[in-house]
């Protein structure tokens, strides 16, 4: 199914040779360089001016039967059918994710300010950036060259965005400081006073004051809803490149490393420490002031309450390594099954 041009426009048309440069793949001999596509698609859908791609084997019959032009694959790959060109390169859907950008790319700023947007006196917007309906820059705020604020999307005083920032409807930042190319989805929230008091004799709740920032690094992408605190005493801080998903909870002075990527659902509790290249899958909770490895990995749903060494996988609540766990499973279900009937002699 071709994408919907009312939301994505036309895709733009691409030379074979451009699509193999982009995915890292090699032209078949015989293959026209200058042979021109107009879009892609899934293997089922795809048709003759299409590209498609192939990663997991299981979808080889998908292959034999597809329209698509030109499919990514693997270079072992030799089951294209006539009329489709197979491309060959060793990470396929990689490779097919830049080929989109190269028909799809995100637009631009339409460069601008809208008359609804309310913008400090003293704020610094860079060249070429959108600011769109009723979007608010805060004192002293600054916003990088090229960056798109867009409906209601508020930007506290003081916060600071590098270029090609990307801050969607209804986002906000208060607090922060980002580096060039972040994005927050619609509804994110950035730099909100952490989740932190002191209860008294009396019953009652003295709210400490939350003196840090958030740092976001280059690149990083907040999801739809997710909200990150600010730091205490110190600063909440989210490593480049970093990927959060819709939903998930990032709490005061939690500090993660790059290229982490938090999913759904995921609650972190404040101070916790993540390594680089951590994953933590949906609906993850983990407690407050706990070290987790670089490249770990912690499976959906998983409790972590101990801290976690590097490259390693857990599982379960509480979370355990994943071997562990399994084992204590197959013991479980071995102690819930009835005894043997005895056979008479």
């Amino acid at each position: 199914m071709a994408a919907d041009v009312r939301f994505f426009g036309p895709g733009r048309p691409q030379t074979l040779s451009a699509i193999a440069a982009a995915a890292g793949a090699s032209l078949p001999e015989g293959a026209d360089p200058g042979r021109l596509f107009t879009g892609i698609g899934a293997l089922q859908s795809a048709g003759p001016d299409d590209v498609s791609f192939l990663e997991n084997r299981r979808y080889l019959p998908a292959l034999k039967d597809t329209a698509a032009g030109a499919v990514l694959c693997t270079p072992d790959v030799q089951t294209a059918p006539p009329g489709c060109i197979a491309l060959g390169t060793a990470q396929p859907y990689l490779g097919f994710a830049r080929v989109a950008v190269l028909f799809y790319p995100a637009p631009g700023p339409a460069a601008g300010l809208h008359p609804t947007a309310v913008v400090a006196a003293d704020a610094e917007i860079g060249t070429g950036c959108e600011i769109g309906p009723y979007a608010v820059v805060g004192a002293g705020a600054r916003i990088g060259a090229g960056s798109i604020l867009g409906p209601h999307a508020v930007v506290g005083p003081g916060c600071v965005f590098g270029p090609g920032c990307r801050l969607h409807a209804h986002s906000s930042a208060s607090h922060t400081i980002a580096g060039a190319g972040v994005v927050l989805h619609p509804g994110a929230r950035v730099g909100q006073e952490g989740f932190g008091f002191a209860p008294t004799p009396e019953g009652r709740y003295v709210t400490m004051p939350q003196l840090g920032l958030v740092r976001l690094g280059d690149g990083v992408e907040v999801g739809a809803n997710a909200c990150i605190d600010r730091g205490s005493q110190q600063d909440t801080v989210i490593g480049p490149g970093t990927r959060i998903d819709n939903l998930a909870q990032i709490a005061h002075n939690v500090a993660m490393g790059r290229g982490c990527v938090i999913v759904a659902q995921v609650g972190i509790a404040g101070s916790a420490r993540l390594g680089d290249y951590v994953t933590l899958a949906g609906q993850v909770g983990v407690a407050g002031h706990l070290s987790i490895g670089s490249k770990a990995r912690i499976g959906a749903q998983a409790g972590v309450m101990n801290d976690i060494p590097e490259a390693q996988d857990w599982v379960g609540s509480p979370a355990w390594p994943a071997r562990d766990t399994l084992r204590a499973m197959a013991a479980l279900r071995k102690l819930g099954q009835p005894p043997a009937k005895k056979t008479p002699q």
